[in-house]
C-alpha cells in the first residue's frame, strides 16, 4: 500500500534562524524553501498527490500557487518543480486529482474531462484522476429503499460517471503517457460498488474512491466489502483523503493500493493536544505565540486587558526557560509556571499544564533520529509561527510513514537495515536507531 503526500504548497526556509527569528533577505520562495521530502535523507511518503484545484484556485478558495509558480509547473513540470528525482531514491511517482472539494458547492464540475487530461498531460504526471463532483452525504439504509435517496446525489453519482467516460475516451485517443483513474463516488455500500462496476466495465484499473473523508471506519468497511464482490482481481483502490492506520490491514485484504492524507501534518498544529508524533504516541507541543502574531492577545492589548510588554517580557522568558531546560534539564518547575502565566495572557481560561509536564518530562525530540528534530533541537516541540509548526508537521509525516511500513508488516525490512547501520555506529546514534526501531 502507497502513501501520497498532498501538495498544499507546504514548505520551510532554510535560512531561518529560530534563536533570532529572522531569515535571509536573498531568499527566494520557491527556489530557496524546502518540500518535506528535501529535508530527509530518505522519502517520508511513496509519492506526492497535486490537485488541480490547489493550483488553480475556485470562487472562494484560493490559489496556494502564485501567477509565476503555475507558469512555472506548466513549462518544467511536476518533476523539476517538486524537485522530486534525487540520486538513489526510488522514483516518487505524482497524481493528479481535480480537488473536487473546492467546488463542492456547485451543480457540477468547472473543468470539462479535456481540460484536466491536458493539465495532466503537459505537467507530466504520472496518474491522473477523471473529473468528479463529490458526494457528502451518507446512509446505509438507502440500500434498502433506494427511492430515498435525493436526486441531486444521483445527478453527481451519474456526472461522474459520466465525466469518467469522458476522460479514458479522451486518454486513450490522445495516447497519453500517464494511467488514468477513474472516480468512484456513492451514498452507501451498494452505491460505491455499482459505480466501480461501471468503471471497470470502460476499462478503469485503478479507481479512486472520494467522498469518504468524513466517513468512520467501520462504513468505510462496508463499503469496501461491498466493492470486493465486484471489484476484478486486477482492479486496483486507492482512498482519497483517508488515514486510517489502525484498519490497513483490512484495507489492504480489501484491494486498496495506496491512499493520501495531510492529517499528520495538520495535527502539528491544528490538533489541541496530539501535535509530535512518536511510534507509541502522540505529545502536546509547548505553546509559546508571538506577541506580534497573536491575534487574540493582540485583540486583548489594544483593549487594555493586557499590557505590550508584560505580554513581550513573559513570551521571552518562556523561551530563554525553555533553551535552558532543553540544555540542562533543570528548571521544569520555573518553566512550567512562566508558561502557565503566558497562557493566561493569550489564552484565559485554558490550561495546558498537565499535558506540558508530560512533553517535557518525556522529550521525546531529544530521542528522535529524524533529520527534522536532529537539526532543530527543541524547537520543533514548540507551537510557535509556520516555520516550527510545518517542521513538526514534517516529522510526523516521516513518523507516520514509518508506522505505515510496520503496519504492513514491512518492518523487518526496516529494522534489518537498522541493524547494519547500528553495527558501526557510535553509541549515542544507536540509542537512536533504538527508538527508531520500535516502529
Amino acid at each position: 500500500m502507497k502513501y501520497f503526500f498532498p501538495d498544499s504548497q507546504d514548505l520551510v526556509d532554510p535560512s531561518f534562524d529560530f534563536e533570532t527569528e529572522r531569515r535571509s533577505n536573498e531568499r527566494l520562495r520557491h527556489r530557496d524553501d524546502a518540500y518535506a521530502h528535501e529535508l530527509f535523507s530518505a522519502p517520508p511518503y511513496d509519492g506526492v498527490l497535486v490537485s488541480k484545484g490547489i493550483v488553480e484556485g475556485y470562487a472562494g478558495n484560493g490559489s496556494r500557487y502564485t501567477l509565476a509558480q503555475r507558469h512555472r509547473l506548466l513549462r518544467v513540470g511536476v518533476r523539476d518543480f517538486f524537485r522530486l528525482d534525487r540520486p538513489g531514491w526510488q522514483r516518487l511517482p505524482v497524481m493528479g486529482d481535480c480537488g473536487a472539494f473546492t467546488y463542492v458547492r456547485e451543480k457540477e464540475p468547472p473543468y470539462t474531462a479535456e481540460e484536466v487530461l491536458s493539465f495532466y498531460a503537459e505537467c507530466g504526471f504520472d496518474l491522473g484522476t477523471s473529473v468528479d463532483h463529490v458526494i457528502l452525504a451518507y446512509d446505509q439504509q438507502w440500500d434498502g429503499d433506494p427511492t430515498l435517496v435525493p436526486e441531486e446525489l444521483r445527478q453527481r453519482q451519474e456526472i461522474t460517471i459520466t465525466l469518467a467516460q469522458e476522460f479514458l475516451a479522451l486518454h486513450r485517443a490522445s495516447n497519453a503517457s500517464f494511467e488514468p483513474m477513474g472516480v468512484a463516488q456513492g451514498w452507501s455500500p451498494l452505491s460505491y460498488a455499482s459505480s466501480v462496476t461501471a468503471l471497470q466495465k470502460m476499462g478503469y484499473r485503478y479507481v479512486a474512491l472520494g467522498g469518504m473523508v468524513p466517513l468512520k471506519s467501520p462504513d468505510i468497511l462496508n463499503c469496501l466489502r461491498a466493492i470486493a464482490d465486484v471489484r476484478r482481481k486486477d482492479v486496483r483502490l486507492h482512498l482519497l483523503g483517508v488515514t486510517r492506520t489502525d484498519q490497513l490491514e483490512a484495507f489492504a485484504e480489501l484491494g486498496v493500493a495506496s491512499f493520501d492524507s495531510t492529517s499528520p501534518l495538520r495535527q502539528a498544529f491544528k490538533d489541541d493536544k496530539n501535535n509530535y508524533y512518536t511510534p507509541d504516541r502522540t505529545y502536546t507541543a509547548i505553546r509559546i505565540p508571538q506577541v506580534e502574531g497573536n491575534p487574540s492577545l493582540l485583540k486583548r492589548i489594544r483593549a487594555g486587558l493586557v499590557k505590550q510588554q508584560d505580554a513581550l517580557a513573559l513570551e521571552k522568558r518562556c523561551l530563554t526557560l525553555m533553551r535552558e531546560f532543553h540544555e540542562t534539564e533543570k528548571g521544569l518547575e520555573s518553566l512550567l509556571a512562566s508558561l502557565g502565566a503566558y497562557e493566561e495572557l493569550y489564552n484565559p481560561g485554558s490550561s495546558h499544564q498537565a499535558a506540558y509536564a508530560e512533553t517535557l518530562r518525556d522529550q521525546p525530540w531529544k530521542r528522535c533520529p529524524c533529520d527534522v528534530c536532529k537539526a532543530l533541537g527543541h524547537h520543533v516541540i514548540l507551537f510557535r509561527g509556520a516555520e516550527r509548526n510545518r517542521r513538526r508537521g514534517f516529522h510526523n509525516v516521516w513518523v507516520f510513514y514509518r508506522r505505515l511500513l510496520g503496519e504492513l508488516g514491512l518492518e523487518r525490512q526496516v529494522k534489518h537495515s537498522l541493524r547494519i547501520e547500528a553495527r558501526s555506529a557510535p553509541r549515542s546514534r544507536r540509542r537512536e536507531l533504538a527508538w527508531e526501531g520500535r516502529t
